[in-house]
């Protein structure tokens, strides 16, 4: 089966397409060498898939005859990332958890004011020297 095909029938990517633009943008790797869309799979090969900062992992079990559900995705192919790449994740999901999300309107009064007390930082408490750092002269 092919790599674009693959990725896209065990849920990794949206579209094929969009499976054989990260091919080509060199953004899939198996068994650690960069390959092209038409790339062929075997059994027990470990492909690494860079989605933004994170590199996911996924080792190959089987072929699905066509696109999956989530639930059986699990037969087909196993999630070995690593541990620090998850850690790497979920930072990025903390980083985002306090933006407020999309469709919600303008924030209401009391909800400013929970974000002004909460981002606001009173700086006076320095002066100039301590801001320069130690190194300065």
């Amino acid at each position: 089966m092919r790599i674009d095909k693959y990725l896209w029938c065990i849920r990794v990517f949206k579209t094929r397409s969009q499976a054989a633009v990260s091919c080509k943008t060199d953004k899939v790797w198996v068994n650690d060498e960069l390959v092209k869309a038409s790339r062929e799979l075997k059994l027990n090969d470990v492909i690494r898939v860079r989605k933004g900062p994170v590199h996911f992992s996924y080792q190959v079990i089987n072929f699905p005859p066509a696109r999956l559900g989530a639930k059986l995705v699990s037969s087909f192919a196993t999630d070995v990332t690593a541990a620090d790449e998850l850690k790497k994740l979920e930072l990025i999901r903390l980083q985002y958890k306090n933006e407020r999300p999309r469709g919600l309107g303008r924030p209401t009064k009391k909800e400013r004011r929970d974000l002004d007390d909460y981002t606001d930082f009173d700086f006076s408490e320095f002066d100039d020297a301590d801001l320069n750092g130690p190194f300065t002269s």
